[in-house]
C-alpha cells in the first residue's frame, strides 16, 4: 500500500509540476529578469564591437536592442556576452545566453544536431582570402603549397579543406582560436593568407598596421549564411526572434524608418498599420503587445538603416549591399509579411 501511494503521489505531483516547468518560457525568464543576454562576437568591426566608452555596436547588435525594444521599449536592456567561435554554441545549449546574435553560418548540422535553431539570416555572406599585395596573387587557385590562418571551430576549416580538394591543390593550416589572433599571426608574416567571411576580413584588414597593403580576394569559396540563433525548445521564442528581425526588413520595404514612423502610424496602407500594430492583434502570437514593431523601428530602426550606419557607406568597412539588398532591388533579402 505504501508503495501505491508513493507512487499515486509522484504522479500527482508530475502532473502539477509539469505544466509550471512548462511556462517558464525564455521571454519569461527574460522579462522577469529584467534584461536581454545576448551573446555576440569578441570585437568585430560592422557586426558586433565595443566603442571606448564600452558601447557595444554593429548588425549582429542591432538585432539584440530591436529584441529588446520589442519586449522591453528600451533598446539599451542588453547584456552582452562576447563569445569565441568554440564556445558559443555551448554558451547558447547551457543558458548562459538567450539568444546568440554573432556571425553564426546556418548549416544543416548545426540546424540538427545541437538542439538549437537558426531564426534567420540577417546577412548573406561568402568565405574569401586576405593576402598581402606584395605577393603578387590576384586569385585563389595561386595559393599552392601557402599557409593559410584561420579560425578553429568554425565552418572556415571545413571551406577550406574542401576548395584546395577540388582544385586539387596543397596549403598549410595554422589555426587560431580568434579572429585577432589570426589577423596578427597574418601581418607578422606566419601565413601566406587569412581566411574568414568576406565581411570579416574586410573587418580584420582594419586592424593591420597598413590596411592597403592587403587586398581580399575575388573569389567566393562558400555560401554562408549569417543570423541569429536560439534554443529549439522554445517555439515562442523562436517566433518572437525571427519576426523581430522580419520586422525590420518589412519597415524598410515598406519605407518605415525612425524619422518617419510617428507619421507612419496615420498611413491608410494595410500593410504597414498591420507592422506597426494599428490593425490586428499580431502582437499576441509572440508574447508582445501589438505596438511591438513599431517600437523596434522607432528606436532602432529598419534594417537598411542598420545595415548603413554598421557595414555599409554610414560605416567604416563600406560594404555594398549586394546580396544583402531587398528582394525588391535584386537582393537575396525577403521577410514573410505580417497578417
Amino acid at each position: 500500500m505504501k508503495t501505491i501511494t508513493s507512487a499515486l503521489l509522484a504522479l500527482t505531483l508530475s502532473v502539477v509540476i509539469a505544466p509550471a516547468q512548462a511556462q517558464t518560457t525564455t521571454l519569461a525568464t527574460v522579462k522577469s529578469r529584467g534584461d536581454l543576454i545576448c551573446g555576440v562576437s569578441p570585437g568585430l568591426a560592422g557586426f558586433g564591437i565595443p566603442d571606448a566608452k564600452g558601447e557595444w555596436a554593429g548588425l549582429d547588435v542591432d538585432l539584440c536592442r530591436a529584441i529588446s525594444a520589442a519586449i522591453f521599449n528600451d533598446p539599451m536592456k542588453v547584456k552582452f556576452t562576447p563569445l569565441s567561435s568554440k564556445d558559443r554554441f555551448t554558451a547558447l545549449q547551457s543558458g548562459e545566453v538567450d539568444v546568440l546574435s554573432r556571425t553564426s553560418t546556418w548549416t544543416m548540422s548545426r540546424d540538427t544536431t545541437l538542439g538549437l535553431t537558426f531564426a534567420g539570416v540577417n546577412y548573406y555572406d561568402g568565405q574569401a582570402f586576405l593576402v598581402q599585395k606584395k605577393l603578387g596573387i590576384d586569385t585563389a587557385r595561386k595559393l599552392d603549397g601557402a599557409s593559410i590562418c584561420l579560425q578553429q571551430g568554425t565552418t572556415t576549416e571545413l571551406n577550406v579543406a574542401d576548395y584546395f580538394r577540388k582544385n586539387k591543390i596543397k596549403y598549410e593550416p595554422v589555426t587560431f582560436d580568434k579572429g585577432d589572433e589570426a589577423i596578427k599571426a597574418f601581418e607578422s608574416g606566419r601565413c601566406d593568407a587569412l581566411t574568414d567571411d568576406s565581411s570579416a576580413l574586410y573587418a580584420l584588414k582594419l586592424k593591420l598596421v597598413n590596411p592597403t597593403e592587403a587586398v581580399v580576394l575575388p573569389e567566393l569559396i562558400s555560401k554562408e549564411p549569417l543570423g541569429p540563433v536560439v534554443r529549439s525548445s522554445d517555439l515562442q521564442w523562436f517566433n518572437l526572434v525571427k519576426w523581430t528581425l522580419d520586422a525590420m526588413l518589412n519597415a524598410e520595404e515598406l519605407g518605415v524608418t525612425k524619422a518617419n514612423v510617428d507619421e507612419m502610424l496615420k498611413s491608410d496602407n494595410p500593410e504597414i498599420r498591420r507592422l506597426l500594430g494599428a490593425e490586428g492583434k499580431f502582437g499576441e502570437g509572440i508574447g508582445l503587445t501589438n505596438d511591438w514593431a513599431y517600437r523596434i523601428v522607432k528606436l532602432v530602426g529598419n534594417y537598411g538603416e542598420s545595415f548603413e550606419r554598421s557595414v555599409g557607406q554610414g560605416s567604416e568597412l563600406k560594404i555594398a549591399r549586394g546580396k544583402n539588398a531587398l528582394w525588391t532591388e535584386g537582393g537575396l533579402q525577403y521577410a514573410p509579411p505580417v497578417r
